[in-house]
């Protein structure tokens, strides 16, 4: 066990037991969800993600390990990880992977299905967190910072709430925390935006502007 008391990830002891639960189409569905996503099925299985992690020691599954689960089809064990939800969305996997894979944002697409599967760690603060701030985000379009705090104390340790009740006193009395729920003017607005990104084809968009991982940045006069 770990310090922090989650299990450490084993290896698999019973071979037709894991087999029996793949799922084949996995790897693809999650390269289809995602910009260049065919590419994970190329990966080397080189650990240049794992090294390059600044969290992957907190991680019960590396970046590696969860890249070659899911071209394997595990789609249980990646999507019950605590990894996608510990991953900070720090892009250096991204940019360091020699087969230019979109980890990250292969990490977002596996926390989306782990929502609608419904698999995700409960207790864990980071997918309560995110929960709580898209369904606010969604119904309101704006977050309310002390809403989310309570909420996801609540639902992880209520014990947390009350020991950090007089600190949230003290913002409060100093103008710099409300409880006023934060609100845009016209939902509507924010109603129909969604929809139309809901019905939009997966991977369409504008062109990106900027250099991405995959495009090599000018060097500035002077600089090699």
């Amino acid at each position: 066990m770990r310090a922090n008391g989650r299990k450490r990830w084993r290896p698999v002891t019973d071979q037709s037991k894991f087999e029996a639960h793949l799922d084949p189409g996995f790897a693809a569905e999650i390269a289809a969800e995602v910009q260049d996503g065919d590419r994970l099925l190329g990966c080397l299985q080189c650990g240049t993600c794992s090294g390059a992690c600044p969290l992957s020691m907190y991680m019960d599954l590396t970046p590696r390990r969860v890249i070659e689960l899911t071209r394997a089809g595990a789609r249980d064990e990646v999507l019950g990880s605590y990894t996608i939800w510990v991953c900070a969305s720090c892009y250096a996997c991204t940019v360091q992977c020699p087969k230019q894979i979109p980890i990250t944002e292969i990490m977002h697409a596996f926390r989306r299905r782990a929502f609608e599967a419904g698999v995700y760690p409960k207790r864990f603060t980071n997918p309560v967190i995110t929960r709580e701030l898209v369904a606010m985000a969604e119904e309101r379009g704006r977050s309310t910072e002390s809403w989310i705090a309570m909420k996801a104390y609540l639902r992880t340790d209520p014990l947390q709430l009350l020991k950090h009740a007089v600190v949230g006193l003290r913002l409060m009395l100093r103008g710099r925390m409300s409880f006023k729920r934060e609100s845009m003017r016209d939902r509507r607005q924010l109603a129909e935006l969604l929809r139309a990104v809901e019905a939009a084809p997966a991977g369409s968009g504008p062109a990106p502007s900027e250099p991405t991982a995959h495009e090599p940045v000018p060097a500035a006069e002077g600089v090699r």
